[in-house]
């Protein structure tokens, strides 16, 4: 293992990229996410890789240039954020219908108007049903550990699917932070070499990409994209342990702490879940019976590993840094869906917070317990909102 090092999460994704050595990586600068694609750049330029970098005019056209390097054989990555994904939309629908592996590294950051550079999970929340998968990291290490396991995931053979590695937008990509990155050698074995699919370079075998569909087969083309997610979660699961024998770092799917006498959980992804369990432990200090739980991979959603911490609790607080007007926001709908499994499902409510950047603090979060123990909150709660 290298010796520690204090950077931003940014930059550490830009490591991870450099220990790879990606062919290609095609980006347009949008804060929070400019730091890495800075970053790689400079590596680049320096000659320490050998990647095709390709600084686009836009959002789309960025993606657009990946799933063509993709589709002709090469490995590939990028980075955006907010109204960067957005203006990806088309692309990210073609990108994982075609199957191209891209790994793009998403700066969480809240999508205008009005117009706000600062974190929430608005923008990953909108391309969630894309059929990208999607990874949520809490801290600069794990926006590190979750890029090198992307590509492993992503480019496995029964999945060959995009993925997101969603960081918290300045919380985690401008914060500096203590972590441990891989040596070189190590990193770049763990991921191992890309092993292309059916290359339009290949002449000798040619491919069609990006036909038109018709209705009889456009519809089975999509359901593909079923079974690559449901393969998906073996294959996370298993790149994970392997993670962990290499580094002594385990991680899951989901993530349970102080669950197993729990009776009344929190539910977080990103880098809210530190500071849940900062206030579980406070609790259980004074006696509460509280636990937090955290989700990882959000696409696919692992709903059984979910069930299985839920069974039996009395009250679950769910906490979505989106919102979905109208109804209730998106972690909170696949787990109601997950608990509705459940033969006495707990009580679960909804708490959006965070919005555009604000701050969340953890006697918010003692207060969002005191409620759910004590039976009171809407279906939908507007945490810290003045109304």
């Amino acid at each position: 293992m290298s010796k520690p090092i204090a950077v931003n999460g940014d930059t550490a994704i830009a490591m991870a990229w450099k220990q790879i050595n990606p062919d290609v990586v095609a980006a347009y600068p949008i804060t929070p996410q400019t730091i890495i694609v800075e970053a790689y750049s400079d590596y680049v330029a320096d000659g320490l890789v050998d990647t095709e970098y390709i600084c686009a005019e836009s959002e789309h056209s960025a993606l657009s240039i990946c799933v063509g390097s993709s589709a002709a054989g090469a490995r590939v990555a990028t980075a955006t954020a907010s109204a960067g994904l957005a203006f990806m939309w088309e692309m990210l629908y073609v990108s994982a219908s075609m199957r191209t592996p891209i790994v793009m590294a998403v700066a969480n950051r809240t999508l205008s108007g009005p117009i706000n550079i600062h974190c929430d999970h608005s923008d990953a929340m909108g391309a969630r049903d894309s059929g990208w998968l999607q990874i949520f990291g809490e801290n600069v290490q794990e926006a590190y550990d979750n890029t090198l396991m992307a590509f492993r995931i992503a480019e496995n053979m029964k999945v060959r699917l995009p993925i997101m590695t969603c960081l918290d937008g300045f919380i985690i990509t401008h914060a500096l932070e203590r972590f441990e990155p891989l040596e070189d050698e190590k990193a770049k074995a763990f991921v191992g070499p890309y092993q292309p699919v059916r290359p339009l370079l290949d002449v000798k075998s040619p491919t069609t990409y990006g036909p038109i569909a018709m209705p009889e087969y456009y519809y089975e083309i999509k359901y593909q994209l079923v079974t690559a997610m449901a393969n998906a979660m073996d294959v996370a699961r298993q790149v994970m342990a392997e993670y962990g024998e290499l580094t002594g770092r385990r991680y899951d799917l989901v993530e349970g702490y102080r669950t197993e006498d729990a009776e009344y959980l929190m539910v977080a992804m990103g880098s809210t879940a530190g500071t849940v369990r900062f206030v579980v432990d406070q609790l259980r200090a004074e006696g509460k019976k509280v636990g937090a739980v955290k989700v990882r991979l959000f696409r696919p959603f692992p709903t059984e590993d979910l069930v299985a911490l839920l069974r039996g609790k009395k009250a679950v607080a769910v906490l979505d840094r989106a919102m979905s007007p109208g109804t209730g926001a998106p972690l909170y709908m696949d787990v109601v869906e997950a608990a509705s499994q459940i033969g006495s499902p707990p009580r679960i409510s909804n708490y959006i917070y965070g919005l555009g950047g604000r701050d969340i603090m953890p006697e918010q979060l003692s207060s969002v317990f005191g409620e759910i123990i004590e039976g009171r909150g809407e279906r939908v709660n507007y945490l810290g909102v003045r109304k």
